[in-house]
């Protein structure tokens, strides 16, 4: 597979190989769907905390006595029933991350990029830098590449001025290649990968 590479003035800059093993797959909704759930459930805090019968601060007398009030029968003020009292079965402190395999995690990824590319979703830039960090610069040159939802991913380190442009754009997310993920390869219509970052990515797939 091939693929132009652009610059950030819209221009064509020549073609690079896109490698079939990880950007020629059949993409598998299974597998993105596994990865999504993954990646969102580790991200919880798991902080829910709520107080139980035996949390709540208050005396354990019993509150009337059990027979001949014509009352319901109770213990003590703490039931989960009355005014005060603990939540029953209440959320506590918890980690919701579940277990996927580091193979299945990997082939994922393989497969959100594939995913990309069969969609017509994925184009390479020579490189992500600017002048100056600009947001309405980067905005106009983002304009004529028609980028208007997107995942950048640079090389190993950013540069500190397209970074700083482009955090104040809506929907345009950078990412160092070592940061590339499924979930925000999904979340954003096209993916931009620089040519320093597709070179990565094949060496980290070989």
């Amino acid at each position: 597979m091939k693929a132009d590479v652009r610059t950030l003035d819209a221009r064509k800059s020549g073609t690079v190989d896109l490698p079939d093993a990880v950007f020629g797959l059949d993409p598998r909704a299974d597998l993105l769907h596994r990865m999504v759930r993954y990646q969102l459930a580790k991200r919880r805090a798991g902080t829910q905390s709520v107080k139980g019968r035996s949390d709540i601060r208050g005396t354990g007398a019993k509150m009337y006595k059990q027979k001949g009030t014509g009352r319901a029968r109770h213990g003590n003020a703490k039931a989960p029933q009355l005014r005060g009292g603990g939540k029953a079965f209440a959320p506590q402190p918890r980690d919701h991350s579940i277990g996927l395999p580091k193979k299945v995690r990997k082939l994922a990824l393989c497969h959100a990029l594939s995913a990309k590319a069969k969609a017509d979703e994925l184009m390479v830039l020579d490189k992500a830098e600017i002048k100056e960090a600009k947001t309405g610069s980067l905005k106009k040159q983002l304009d004529k590449l028609g980028l208007k939802s997107a995942l950048i991913v640079s090389g190993p380190e950013p540069q500190d001025n397209f970074g700083m442009a482009a955090r104040n754009l809506p929907n345009i997310d950078v990412l160092p290649v070592q940061g590339i993920n499924v979930y925000d390869i999904l979340r954003r219509e096209v993916l931009v990968l620089t040519v320093q970052a597709l070179e990565n990515l094949e060496a980290r797939f070989k």
